[in-house]
């Protein structure tokens, strides 16, 4: 009896431990999924303070934290699209047609009074000239810096100030009426040199006497320098250094007879200006003189001539293109109308480095200077201009098409050949794009800091406005210029006699494809060319621009002049354009066989044809080029007899199509080419970078030749666009 009740206490026992173990199981997956419940529900605030619990409160303050960042970062990277100024599908005011003509002109909505045939002339009263808009910029930025400059890579950009800037200018201005120049617009003052502080005291030292500036620059050659100084009648130049000192005594015409430098000279310099009777003084020195003289300023007129800037001659001498005070300043002020609510200020922060012997450059730092903002300058070395950009970190920048590829290029190059980096790329463009085409543009997106982040910190991470000129950018740069660097993004057209803008494109149009509207410094219209079947009717034809923007005339050359500018005060720009629905301007052709360089450079193929054609392996050439490209190429008709002489000479043997592919007979030809090229004085981007070979000569009969002879460019370029196109892609 006590075995078999110990035994049935056993089992007892047992039994119930059983049921203990089983009910803390249940008991442990009951509490598992309760805890499984309240995890999935923490996104909801009512239940923040029972997950907090379930995780622990360290945890829980950690993970408090993590949401209340990504909460934070969101609120201030937001997107907040950004609303057209006015609608973008009528972007420009269509005015009476002409008494006389069906031609309709078309005006800026920026300005009421345009309607009336009125333009802007300038945008503060106070600032009517470039004397006294930089006199304004003095006032509304407190004397803050105004020229930047650095000594060295490894040193920071240090500062001259407004007042310092106007001081030295008025000293220097001082100096040269000391030295025996006249105040007034009738003298004329040389400057040779890069982008630096001492070109802006020149500019700003002329002015104070109402002299008139006259830019020189590298790519002219010492002839055309020599013509300029000569037609201009300029007595002394501002020069940079030594060796800008003997480019100008290399051709000096007897009118000049002083050179200013900026940095020291050899002796040898000195003594060879001596012997042709020019003087050398140092800058420092003549602004000295000046401060003691202390002569009274004579300011300019707004109708005062300011410069004459001599454009590159491809089709003959330079011609000088006189602009006055007003053309400047209405220019300029109307560019920074349109800029909307993305306009210039105190503020801002502008890198000097486009050449400012052209007018592009020239009215972006005048317009910088009028609203009172910093520019630095770039330390010569446009290979590095992104060490420039990085220690400046500039908020507003010009741009070309040139750089504006090489950096696109430079991006292309390394994602290629990573698939991954390639698959973020096209993700990141993909979403920056939609975010623009709702009118969103920042720079402190996702795809800015993981993808972006390089381009933007390689033009110094601070970029707010970038305006394009000087050529046509190609439609998916500009669109990855625009994503990439998160900031507003213009592109305009014009021409140095409309002291550069004529059209500009709007604040919150990112359409590529166009050139904007028209400025409300002036008017287009466009004018029927029969000879190439553009008709105004059909919204196609030449540019013709009227304004307080155009030029007064080529210096000395009214003929020249008239050719231009007709009797009722349009100038004739020789563009061809076409109105698009929305009120903008598209550049679609040329008038005349001129054509230009993504780098700003204006080709004249004739000329180089009638080079090429000297040379005795070539029966026929046709020069071709594209605007956004940056060199040009030919197609070549080899002379027969010539080249099946040289081939039996050299052993190679074959039909003339044979012949024309072979690659000994291709290099023989471009070389001898280039040789003439050198002989006859060719700028290097005047020079063919490859070269194709055609054995059947053009004529009447194919329709490559008019029956006088003279080459179809339109029909040439069409016929060989397979070839024209296969050489682009090899030199890319």
């Amino acid at each position: 009896m006590p075995c078999l009740n110990s035994a049935k206490q056993c089992f007892k026992i047992k039994t119930d431990e059983i049921k203990q173990k089983k009910k803390v199981k249940e008991n442990e997956l009951k509490e598992k999924k309760q805890k499984h419940k309240q995890r999935n529900r923490w996104r909801n605030l009512d239940d923040m303070d029972q997950y907090l619990q379930y995780i622990g409160g360290g945890a829980g303050a950690l993970a408090l934290t993590g949401v209340a960042a990504a909460s934070a970062f969101y609120l201030v990277s937001r997107p907040t699209p950004q609303r057209p100024l006015f609608p973008l599908d009528a972007q420009c005011i269509l005015e009476q047609e002409e008494p006389n003509g069906p031609d309709v002109i078309r005006v800026s909505r920026f300005y009421k009074d345009a309607k009336q045939g009125k333009f802007v002339s300038y945008l503060h009263p106070d600032a009517t000239t470039l004397y006294e808009s930089f006199r304004r910029g003095a006032k509304v930025s407190n004397n803050g810096p105004c020229l930047g400059w650095r000594e060295s890579y490894s040193k920071p950009y240090q500062w001259l100030t407004y007042n310092e800037t106007l001081l030295r200018a008025r000293n220097l201005g001082s100096g040269l009426v000391e030295i025996g120049l006249k105040p007034g617009p009738n003298t004329m003052i040389g400057i040779y040199a890069i982008n630096c502080p001492e070109w802006i005291l020149v500019e700003q030292a002329a002015y104070c006497y109402s002299m008139v500036i006259v830019p020189l620059y590298d790519t002219l050659g010492a002839d055309a320098c020599s013509f300029i100084i000569k037609h201009a009648e300029i007595q002394v130049i501002l020069v940079e250094d030594d060796t800008k000192c003997n480019s100008i005594l290399e051709k000096s015409p007897r009118c000049l007879k002083k050179l200013i430098v900026f940095k020291d000279v050899r002796p040898a310099t000195k003594q060879r200006a001596k012997n042709m009777g020019i003087e050398i003084l140092k800058l420092q020195d003549v602004e000295l003189l000046g401060s003691k003289a202390n002569n009274p300023e004579i300011p300019p007129k707004p109708a005062d001539m300011c410069t004459i800037c001599y454009t590159s001659g491809t089709t003959g001498q330079p011609k000088g293109v006189m602009l006055t005070h007003e053309n400047v300043v209405a220019s300029m002020s109307s560019v920074v109308l349109q800029f909307g609510d993305h306009r210039l200020k105190s503020d801002d922060v502008m890198l000097s480095f486009l050449p400012l012997a052209h007018m592009m450059e020239r009215c972006c730092e005048c317009a910088m200077y009028m609203q009172g903002g910093s520019v630095g300058f770039f330390m010569g070395d446009v290979r590095r201009l992104s060490d420039d950009m990085k220690a400046l970190k500039p908020t507003v920048t010009p741009a070309v098409p040139r750089l504006l590829n090489r950096i696109y290029d430079k991006v292309q190059a390394d994602i290629n050949g990573n698939c991954i980096k390639k698959m973020l790329f096209n993700m990141a463009l993909s979403s920056k794009e939609s975010e623009l085409k709702r009118g969103i543009i920042r720079k402190n997106s996702m795809w800015d800091m993981i993808v972006f982040r390089k381009v933007q910190e390689g033009m110094g991470g601070r970029l707010r406005l970038m305006l394009v000129g000087s050529a046509p950018l190609a439609d998916n740069v500009l669109t990855f210029v625009r994503c990439a660097m998160g900031c507003v993004v213009v592109e305009g057209y014009g021409q140095t006699e409309c002291c550069a803008p004529v059209t500009l494109t709007i604040q919150g149009d990112h359409v590529p494809g166009h050139v904007g509207p028209p400025l409300a410094c002036c008017c287009i219209k466009l004018s029927d060319v029969p000879e190439m079947e553009y008709w105004s009717r059909n919204n196609q034809g030449e540019v013709c621009v009227k304004g307080t923007n155009v030029f007064k005339g080529y210096f000395k050359d009214p003929e020249k002049t008239e050719e231009v500018v007709d009797d009722q005060g349009w100038h004739h720009t020789g563009d061809i354009g076409m109105w698009m629905p929305n009120g903008t301007l598209k550049i679609i052709d040329r008038r005349k066989h001129i054509f230009k360089l993504s780098q700003g450079e204006y080709i004249v193929p004739e000329k180089i044809e009638n080079i090429y054609i000297r040379s005795q392996y070539v029966a026929q050439v046709f020069v071709h080029g594209e605007s956004l490209k940056s060199c040009i190429i030919a197609v070549v008709v080899p002379d027969v007899d010539v080249i099946k002489c040289w081939a039996q000479e050299n052993g190679i043997s074959g039909t003339f199509s044979i012949l024309c592919n072979h690659p000994e007979v291709k290099q023989l030809i471009i070389d001898d080419m280039v040789s003439w090229g050198k002989e006859s004085g060719l700028k290097s981007f005047e020079q063919v970078k490859d070269i194709y070979l055609h054995p059947d000569p053009f004529s009447v009969q194919n329709g490559l030749l008019t029956p006088t002879l003279k080459s179809k460019r339109p029909q040439l370029k069409t016929y060989f666009k397979p070839q024209l196109d296969d050489m682009y892609s090899r030199l890319t």
